[in-house]
């Protein structure tokens, strides 16, 4: 008896392991168009070691961005705006994170930072439980970074950015239902006093990429992926402008 019920204990061990590990290394995959994107051409250079690397292919870029992906999405969930970002002349990275959570590892943008000295200016950013740790680190780093953006999230308790003086966009769908008008105002305090807040209509949390669901019901948006990229797209522009003009 006893020697059944220890088989018994370590088939379920077996079992809670091998979930475990499942769950911890899946990430949403990316759309067929955001893995086309993710392919080097005439216009952008893409590497994917030791980050996802965009690099564009006809101009020396002066400034970068960062992005900190959302928990548990591959990195190549965001490779349609980020080539869009690239091909006008920006370079942009997506580190990989532990257990794909950017929280997990908020000081990411240090390494790559160091490995790139000749950009001049960084913008730091991050979608979902990658925008609160992308502001995380720039309130870590004050006087480092030269812009944020946080899409369809907003930062903790604990990432006061209210004295900071740089270039800052918070971008959130109108059908979402986590990060809504009353959850980005309970902390407009934390955030820089000139932040740009664009509230996306019919735009949803998921948009912000191009990666699968889990479920259709997941599926809030009303307006297309690609007119909720274009404005992602135009805003992101105008922040990048602004932080490359700072001292």
């Amino acid at each position: 008896m006893k020697k059944i019920f220890s088989l018994l204990v370590v088939s379920v061990l077996a079992v809670l392991i091998v979930w475990g590990v499942s769950w911890a290394t899946y990430a949403r995959p990316p759309l067929p168009e955001a893995v086309a994107a993710a392919q080097s051409d005439d216009l952008v250079a893409v590497t994917d070691s030791p980050w996802l690397t965009f690099t564009p292919a006809q101009t020396v870029p002066e400034t970068g961005f960062i992005f900190y992906p959302g928990g548990r999405i591959d990195p190549r969930g965001y490779s349609t705006l980020m080539r869009a970002i690239a091909e006008q002349g920006y370079l942009v990275i997506i580190p990989t994170m532990p257990i794909n959570m950017a929280i997990f590892d908020s000081n990411a943008a240090d390494e790559i930072i160091a490995a790139h000295p000749e950009i001049e200016h960084w913008v730091v950013g991050g979608h979902s439980v990658g925008g609160t740790a992308a502001a995380l680190y720039v309130s870590a780093h004050p006087g480092q970074i030269d812009g944020l953006a946080i899409w369809s999230s907003y930062p903790a308790d604990n990432s006061n950015l209210s004295n900071l003086d740089i270039p800052t966009t918070v971008m959130y769908g109108g059908n979402e239902t986590g990060v809504t008008d009353e959850s980005v105002g309970a902390r407009k305090h934390l955030l820089p006093p000139a932040t740009q807040y664009i509230k996306i209509e019919g735009g949803d949390h998921h948009q912000f990429g191009a990666y699968g669901l889990t479920s259709q019901d997941e599926n809030l948006a009303t307006a297309s992926r690609a007119e909720q990229h274009g404005q992602i797209l135009s805003a992101m522009l105008e922040l990048l402008r602004s932080a490359a003009e700072e001292e």
